[in-house]
């Protein structure tokens, strides 16, 4: 699956997508006796245009040349294996799939039928704590005919795998990490378009690691929507989907566990990889705002202090969150209607939503 850059959604034809990466899919025609003429024309791509060392291309050009290659070469892997992958391959995998209970069960269904059609590469779902990973195991010398061909194949069936993941469930997935067994390459700003976070080169294996709540979601695709995909299944990528349907439950997660580092709405958003701006605009599409999230947490943060500690309210104010003790006091009584003091000496107080946005 080829590279998508988000300049794509908006229909700006910035030029993101590395040129190496045409490279290497011209490179897989000669082992075929074929000639990439054609794709090439389709893609408006010229011979000088593919020498150019850090040239780039568009993501239409890449949909347009990996389609074309693919279907003359009747191999979705455009070589990179010792056996072809016909055309329709990658989604024979998706339909296959396409039952699970959840993403879980249908990430594993993938990996384990991927085996079935190739022993190049050994697909695997791992989890650890709170974290899943993708993992690819190199069976095969996938640089035998080049580097560049080794490259690009890690890039393309992880793509493959996260772009589809997110389809299924309908979400974006944000990447925690992402981990390439080779040397940074002279394109490796491109990276932070296809795998936005945390980067890794020079790893032991690649992989694409992800909150492991996600695989708990159910699927919700059905096998209409799936001939609908595969009609134009190429650009398929995590950037697609706006929404993030563990986004909610991640801010909470993050606040509580930093609550030193989240009084801004930047400072949370670093902490999930992302801007300001997109930590907003997701959340007001899931129904939810950033202060009200925060407010929640702080106040139940604080009401549990209040039970469980004689800590002074200085230290339970930076506990909670708060930057100095009176606009916790402030806080907390817009919230409830009284002091801390008096929650703490035990008043019965109103159940009121916590709606004050401190300053």
């Amino acid at each position: 699956m080829p590279t998508r850059t988000s300049s794509a959604l908006t229909g700006q034809p910035a030029a993101a997508t590395p040129m190496a990466f045409a490279r290497a899919i011209v490179a897989a025609y000669p082992r075929y006796k074929q000639s990439p003429v054609k794709a090439l024309k389709l893609a408006q791509i010229t011979p000088a245009d593919l020498r150019q060392a850090d040239g780039h291309i568009t993501a239409r050009q890449m949909e347009v040349l990996s389609g074309a290659a693919m279907q003359e070469l009747d191999d979705e892997v455009l070589g990179a294996f010792s056996r072809r992958l016909p055309w329709g391959s990658y989604g024979m995998l998706a339909r296959a799939s396409l039952s699970a209970p959840n993403l879980g069960v249908a990430l594993k269904r993938w990996c384990r039928h991927h085996a079935l059609l190739a022993d190049d590469i050994h697909l695997k779902l791992a989890t650890t704590g709170d974290s899943a990973a993708i993992v690819i195991e190199e069976r095969a010398d996938l640089g035998r005919h080049g580097q560049g061909q080794r490259e690009f194949c890690l890039v393309h069936v992880l793509r493959n795998i996260h772009g589809l993941a997110c389809w299924y469930i309908a979400s974006r997935i944000p990447l925690q990490g992402a981990r390439f067994p080779f040397a940074a390459p002279p394109h490796a700003d491109a990276y932070q378009h296809m795998f936005p976070g945390p980067l890794r080169f020079g790893a032991a294996q690649a992989e694409i690691r992800f909150d492991a709540r996600y695989l708990a979601l159910p699927l919700r695709r059905d096998e209409k929507a799936l001939r609908q995909m595969l009609q134009r299944a190429l650009p398929l990528t995590v950037l697609q989907y706006r929404r993030d349907r563990l986004l909610v439950q991640q801010v909470r997660q993050t606040l509580t566990a930093n609550p030193a580092d989240t009084h801004s709405a930047e400072g949370i958003a670093s902490l999930l990889h992302m801007s300001a701006r997109t930590l907003h605009r997701q959340l007001k599409e899931e129904g939810a705002s950033l202060q009200k999230l925060k407010d929640e947490v702080r106040f139940e943060r604080a009401k549990d202090l209040l039970n469980r500690s004689d800590k002074p309210l200085k230290q339970i104010a930076a506990a909670a969150g708060f930057r100095n003790e009176k606009s916790f006091m402030r806080a907390f009584r817009e919230w409830t209607g009284a002091s801390p003091g008096e929650f703490r000496g035990g008043r019965q107080l109103p159940q009121v939503h916590p709606t004050y946005v401190p300053p």
